[in-house]
């Protein structure tokens, strides 16, 4: 039977915030939980980094005045990366989470925001992010030029690095946003919460977890985000942490495994390529004479090279591009082994073989060119749809 109510956790990491944190706990108990109390349980959880101003002790004593109010202090101070994974795994064990809020304490991300993400929530999505770059938000009128810049051109490099050229290129318009919430079933509950294999426990651990809650297929959405002037305490973000959440987002790509398949795909078939442009050449003189027609030699002579690239790509790739779904059996090595070659025959022999036949018809005899254009241009973007799709698809 589920529950009349669904809980939503408001995780506020903080350090030092004794000045704001009193106010925020009163503003979201008074003002912009008792819209929301028919349909939602909401909860507030303060992950304090054992400030040395009283912060815990402030929050403590409102959790006596608030019953849904909760200090989670840390033992040791990790980072804000770290403070939000541990209050995310706070909230699932000992809250009965089933939404997570990412929010700052400070009144940068407005608590009105709150309910229309709720409501999104409520829609079906799974992940809604607070967005300055769609309409009807903005960055705080009183940053500087400098600010601006920083925000605006590291979160499109940041996008293009983490997404381009998938559809969440596009999709995505603020992944510097820290305004975020989470769907706990089947997303907060399958992310790493392990904060030592964050990549940065500084600002970067928001581009790691909006990243990996994405590639678990979240159903995402952005709302506008007014982000607001710094009205309490100093700002977090710390010195270099714009090269930092640079280098966060490269590491992102580089291991995901996605890319590293990629890669290991891309070696291959260079290896294959090789094999393929080498032996044609050796083919073609092989087989030619005076009397041959160039076109159809070339044609053949790739098509009996590209062969043995196929053979050599698919035990290549078999053990080392898609050893985790590597083929074992005997059986199966059989079959799948037919199936790759009569796709790789399509898409590595007939179809570049046809356009290195009416290339050289058109354009003379430049037979290494063709074979790029081909190679490049047609092979290996249906061989790896292939190879993905049917050779070595992922088992659900």
């Amino acid at each position: 039977m589920n529950k009349l109510k669904q809980t939503a956790v408001i995780v506020i990491p903080t350090y030092n915030e004794a000045g704001s944190i009193d106010t925020m706990i009163d503003y979201l108990n008074t003002k912009t939980f008792p819209s929301l109390d028919k349909k939602w349980d909401m909860k507030i959880l303060v992950v304090d980094g054992n400030s040395p101003d009283g912060t815990g002790k402030i929050v403590t004593e409102k959790s006596k005045k608030y019953s849904n109010t909760h200090l989670l202090t840390e033992t040791s101070k990790d980072g804000i990366g770290a403070a939000y994974l541990k209050g995310f795994k706070y909230a699932m064990e000992k809250l009965s989470a089933d939404f997570i809020f990412e929010f700052d304490g400070d009144f940068q991300h407005p608590p009105e925001a709150i309910p229309g993400m709720l409501a999104a929530m409520d829609e079906g999505y799974d992940y809604v992010i607070g967005s300055r770059k769609i309409k009807g938000g903005s960055n705080p009128k009183g940053w500087g030029f400098k600010r601006l810049f920083f925000s605006e051109v590291g979160g499109l490099v940041a996008r293009f690095v983490m997404f381009f050229p998938f559809k969440n290129f596009l999709k995505v318009t603020d992944p510097t946003t820290g305004l975020k919430v989470t769907r706990v079933k089947g997303f907060a509950d399958r992310l790493d919460l392990d904060y030592s294999h964050l990549y940065s426990r500084s600002f970067g651990y928001k581009f790691q977890l909006l990243f990996n809650t994405l590639k678990l297929g979240a159903k995402f959405k952005e709302v506008p985000l007014v982000f607001n002037v710094r009205t309490f305490g100093e700002s977090k973000i710390e010195k270099q942490a714009t090269v930092e959440m640079l280098m966060v987002v490269f590491k992102i790509r580089w291991f995901d495994d996605f890319t590293q398949k990629f890669l290991k795909f891309g070696i291959v078939g260079g290896v294959g390529f090789v094999i393929n442009t080498v032996g044609a050449r050796i083919f073609k003189n092989i087989l030619i004479t005076p009397d041959s027609n160039i076109s159809l030699l070339n044609g053949l002579s790739n098509a009996l090279a590209a062969e043995i690239s196929i053979i050599s790509n698919f035990i290549f790739n078999n053990l080392w591009t898609f050893a985790q779904d590597k083929i074992t059996s005997v059986s199966q090595l059989l079959s799948k082994f037919l199936t790759f070659n009569l796709s790789s025959v399509i898409t590595g022999i007939v179809i570049p073989s046809i356009v290195i036949t009416i290339l050289t018809t058109f354009f003379g005899d430049h037979l290494f060119i063709f074979q790029i254009i081909a190679i490049f241009g047609l092979t290996i973007p249906l061989n790896w749809f292939v190879y993905n799709k049917f050779i070595w698809k992922k088992q659900k």
